[in-house]
């Protein structure tokens, strides 16, 4: 616990992020010093977090989203994200390998935490992500797919569910893989404006 809070970052959680992540060592070390500097109890909570985001939108509104992130990352429930927990989700929301990304979607989507994905909650992340998108971008939007609903109803008739049905991860996964606009519909494209904000705060 207590090397948390240290100027260094151990060498056991660099060694990790190192190898899960496509970042560089100097890159962690850089981001480890911002991160104690915003986060000097070396976990950040969720108020911070949305901050963050907040920081990286400023013509929309990314606080569901931001929520709903911080519940998929923060494994242990406990509140706040520690360092590694926090550059896990920035390397996974930007530029994961497939499968890991879709997993953490489906982690993402599923709210309640139950392992099933009903209607209701696609629509609630969907919702989420069209908060993020400037209302000017909205307008420019597919007219099958401009509105949270539409986008909604696109996702679930593609996986042939009825109104009540649910998805399992599994069938998640597989389904999004073989389906490149299902993977466009479930996500927000986000991650340059992130990568490039935390590139501005290393210097």
């Amino acid at each position: 616990m207590g090397n948390t809070k240290s100027g260094a970052l151990s060498k056991e959680i660099l060694d990790d992020l190192k190898l899960n992540t496509k970042y560089t060592e100097e890159e962690l070390c850089a981001w480890y010093a911002t991160f104690l500097k915003e986060c000097p109890t070396g976990r950040i909570t969720k108020e911070q977090f949305e901050g963050i985001y907040a920081s990286f939108f400023p013509d929309a509104d990314p606080t569901a989203y931001a929520r709903h992130v911080f519940r998929s990352f923060d494994t242990n429930a406990d509140g706040t994200l520690d360092f590694k927990e926090y550059i896990v989700a920035l390397h996974l929301t930007s530029s994961g390998k497939t499968l890991r990304k879709l997993e953490w979607a489906f982690a993402l989507y599923d709210v309640d935490g139950n392992g099933t994905i009903s209607k209701n909650e696609v629509q609630e992340i969907v919702r989420s992500i069209f908060n993020m998108i400037p209302g000017e971008d909205q307008k420019n939007l597919p007219e099958d797919e401009n509105t949270p609903e539409k986008r909604a109803d696109k996702i679930w008739n593609f996986f042939g569910k009825m109104e009540d049905d649910k998805i399992g991860e599994g069938e998640f996964i597989q389904g999004v893989m073989e389906n490149k606009d299902i993977l466009r519909l479930i996500q927000f494209d986000e991650p340059k404006k992130i990568q490039e904000k935390l590139k501005e705060k290393k210097h």
